[in-house]
């Protein structure tokens, strides 16, 4: 009987243990921020279906991430999941709607960062792996190395069950006219159209209506910054670059500390702009360093390097954090960027122009 009687409280205290326990996990509240691209966004270029058409997809792709961590889903199911949806859809610059290199070609790049254990992937020059951001999420979790390129990337997707796709999947009417309209004004030749792309002056099926000014995504990227229920935070990008870009080159969004960087210490970022710039100033990790080390605040910090350190070098762009507290903030000196965000029983947030909150 008396150890009978010793051993109930041990049992309750256990109890009430696993109880705290499991209630510490599940304090933090989710958040998540995504950019779709910044640029030339002025409503003077933008007509009221082409604003209602980018503010309905911004809407999907961050209520798809946040129904994932509202499920209790990690930060990095959540970035992967909003961008895997952008990469499919033609209005921005990555997967489906990438722009075209000088050469004609859709080469894309990713990247993605876990901040609980600073484990990252990233790929570069893909052009026949449907979802690089799933691609750059196999290279963290599935091989010894943080960046593959090229061929050997694609290869290693389709090694490990990514979708694989023809090149001429990439292939939209928009970025094609965005590609001669460039060559030309540089006085370069126009290369042949894409084997496979569809008879020339067809429509996009999606873009039937006027777009943007041709600047607008110039400098375009997608991006997911995500803090789930158990506290940790993501950070992923795609993009397909910059229109008429020479044959293999790399911008910063898959270079880890330029645009894209995650870390619970301090913050994770994704970074959408004149890739040179950012990987000279490494944006994306200046600005948890300026948190983590300096003490900043996250829209302080993210001001610092957008508003005065990326400017003064004449770049431009912005970026998208959020922290392990929840805050949630973005930065940009361009004209406009697509951007949007949303916290656990917060409203949904949605901008494009400069004078928008």
């Amino acid at each position: 009987m008396y150890h009978a009687t010793m051993r109930k409280p041990a049992i309750v205290l256990c109890t009430c243990l696993l109880t705290m326990t499991t209630q510490a996990q599940q304090s933090h509240k989710w958040a998540v921020v995504l950019h779709g691209g910044a640029g030339v966004i002025e409503r003077s270029h933008m007509d009221l279906k082409t604003e209602a058409a980018y503010q309905a997809d911004l809407q999907t792709a961050l209520m798809k991430a946040a129904d994932t961590l509202d499920k209790g889903g990690s930060a990095l199911d959540a970035v992967e999941t909003a961008i895997r949806f952008m990469e499919d859809d033609p209005l921005f610059n990555a997967g489906r709607g990438a722009v075209f290199t000088a050469a004609g070609k859709n080469e894309l790049d990713s990247a993605i960062m876990d901040g609980s254990n600073l484990k990252a992937g990233a790929v570069a020059g893909v052009t026949r792996t449907r979802h690089p951001i799933s691609l750059a999420r196999a290279v963290m979790e599935k091989s010894p190395h943080v960046m593959l390129i090229g061929a050997g990337a694609d290869e290693f997707a389709a090694e490990n069950g990514l979708e694989m796709v023809d090149p001429s999947f990439f292939f939209t009417e928009r970025r094609w006219d965005g590609l001669v309209r460039e060559l030309q004004k540089e006085g370069k030749p126009v290369p042949p159209r894409p084997a496979g792309s569809p008879p020339a002056g067809k429509p996009d099926a999606k873009l039937m209506f006027p777009i943007e000014s041709p600047e607008a995504h110039k400098f375009g990227t997608v991006g997911v910054v995500a803090l789930d229920k158990q506290g940790n935070i993501a950070a992923g990008t795609s993009t397909g670059g910059i229109t008429a870009k020479m044959w293999g080159r790399v911008g910063d969004s898959p270079i880890i500390g330029a645009g894209t960087y995650a870390d619970n210490r301090s913050c994770a970022v994704s970074g959408t702009g004149t890739g040179e710039y950012f990987i000279r100033l490494t944006v994306a990790r200046t600005i948890c360093a300026l948190v983590q080390y300096k003490g900043m605040s996250l829209q302080a910090a993210a001001d610092e390097v957008i508003q005065h350190q990326l400017t003064d070098m004449k770049g431009d762009g912005g970026v998208i954090a959020i922290d392990t507290k929840g805050d949630m903030v973005w930065s940009f000196n361009t004209p406009g960027m697509y951007r949007a965000r949303i916290s656990e029983g917060g409203k949904a947030e949605i901008g494009m122009y400069k004078d928008q909150p």
